[in-house]
């Protein structure tokens, strides 16, 4: 299997982290598990022009996006299946980069998956199509650059958030409420604020910075102190950091290390 990621150039930097590319054929039928990731994720499949979605608990399918589709900023797992032949493409915003390209409140799309054409119309399906008519890997990740270049707009960045993003990654375990209150803002003027540019509360936020951290130790470190891995992500105890993993991977770290796939943030499930 390829994947592959790309940095996009200035302007579009600014608000996306990176372009990725996977494609593989006769690979495993599984399904996965995605973890939170703390911005929003778009995602385009060239196998077919759907993509099923799947009930969180049961794991049973329960309808399809189109092939292109927005997954908002989400603060627990979903599931996805992983098919025999993939060949896909995506976009990993920044923490509220989003704002560059979608007029709806981040906030809004908090734990949901909706078609991209619900907020682009027929120009989603002009994407899908121009990637479609590329015949390189490294064609369609320029196509998919210049094609968001054009529907790059200024985004309403509240200078508070963009302090506090900058402050909640400096540091590595993060107060937020001296973050807070160096805005000036209440605490619930400052919430809203933050939700609607990032997607989730501070708080919240915060705690799947602090998990993304942790699976970076995890895949890095050999052997794995628990214990430190705990502390360094600002845990107050390996019970803390054992807790705090479940609600958000819905495994234990242990049971994780044995699950995880070609990407820290998936985990594939067993049959």
């Amino acid at each position: 299997m390829i994947y592959q990621i790309y940095q996009p150039r200035s302007p579009l930097s600014q608000f996306v982290e990176f372009l990725w590319i996977r494609e593989g054929k006769n690979l495993p039928k599984t399904q996965s598990r995605l973890l939170p990731i703390g911005s929003m994720e778009l995602v385009i499949n060239l196998c077919e022009d759907k993509i099923p979605l799947f009930d969180q608990h049961s794991r049973a399918k329960r309808g399809n996006t189109s092939g292109t589709r927005i997954c908002g900023v989400h603060s627990e797992g979903f599931i996805i299946s992983n098919d025999q032949t993939v060949s896909a493409v995506g976009v990993h915003f920044k923490p509220g980069g989003s704002a560059a390209f979608f007029m709806l409140p981040a906030g809004e799309l908090h734990n949901q998956i909706i078609s991209l054409d619900e907020l682009w119309q027929s120009r989603a399906v002009e994407l899908r199509d121009r990637l479609l008519e590329s015949s390189t890997l490294a064609t369609r990740l320029l196509v998919l650059e210049q094609f968001l270049l054009t529907m790059m707009q200024p985004p309403k960045h509240h200078p508070a958030i963009n302090f506090a993003l900058h402050e909640f990654k400096r540091s590595p375990i993060p107060k937020v409420g001296s973050v807070v209150e160096q805005t000036g803002f209440s605490t619930r003027h400052f919430n809203q604020l933050f939700r609607d540019q990032v997607g989730l509360t501070p708080k919240l936020y915060c705690r799947v910075q602090r998990l993304q951290q942790a699976l970076q130790l995890l895949t890095d470190k050999e052997p794995i102190d628990w214990l430190d891995i705990a502390f360094t992500c600002g845990y107050f105890d390996q019970a803390h950091f054992i807790h705090d993993f479940r609600a958000f991977a819905n495994c234990t770290p242990t049971e994780y290390l044995v699950q995880r796939s070609f990407h820290p943030c998936h985990i594939t499930l067993p049959d």
